[in-house]
């Protein structure tokens, strides 16, 4: 079920955005790291203001987003990789501390760190999902820190912004 809402304006004028991808599954990752980057050419984003970092698994991932968020220097860090359910219990125990991590270190360092990790049962689940053409997930993934990052940056501005300033004013 896909919830509805008002159609949504994402600027990222302004912004920094990190894209820590893993090399595991890499023809895939890549097709993630393309749909980030059309996304953020799509809504504007200034090509340098999007880096890449890359790490070798989705399991390394939290530890590099993370050191990426401390630098202070990101609005928000996108961790892309790919995870691809086999025969042994491998996938259960990387797709879930890739998860966890992954929001640990944003609740760390009060970065947005955006899980576009795709945890799939197959091959062509993954191709689905990674083509920029079909499902385009790092294009989705990328609009997420986009509108993480402005809502954060809103809120630094103005800590309230639903506050009725007519309350604020003293009545005598």
């Amino acid at each position: 079920m896909k919830l509805d809402s008002a159609p949504r304006t994402l600027n990222p004028a302004g912004l920094a955005i990190a894209l820590v991808a893993a090399r595991f599954n890499e023809s895939i990752v890549n097709q993630l790291i393309e749909g980030a980057r059309a996304t953020w050419a799509h809504h504007g984003g200034d090509p340098a203001s999007l880096t890449l970092h890359h790490v070798p698994g989705a399991f390394e991932l939290p530890l590099a987003c993370e050191a990426i968020a401390a630098t202070g220097r990101y609005s928000a860090i996108v961790a892309l990789g790919c995870v691809i359910r086999g025969d042994t219990p491998h996938f259960d125990y990387v797709a879930g501390q890739a998860a966890q991590g992954l929001m640990n270190a944003g609740l760390a360092t009060g970065v947005p760190v955006i899980f576009g990790v795709l945890t799939v049962e197959t091959p062509a689940q993954a191709e689905e999902r990674a083509d920029p053409a079909r499902m385009n997930k790092g294009g989705e993934a990328l609009e997420a820190a986009i509108e993480m990052a402005c809502l954060l940056r809103d809120l630094e501005r103005d800590p309230d912004p639903l506050r009725d300033p007519e309350l604020d004013e003293d009545p005598t």
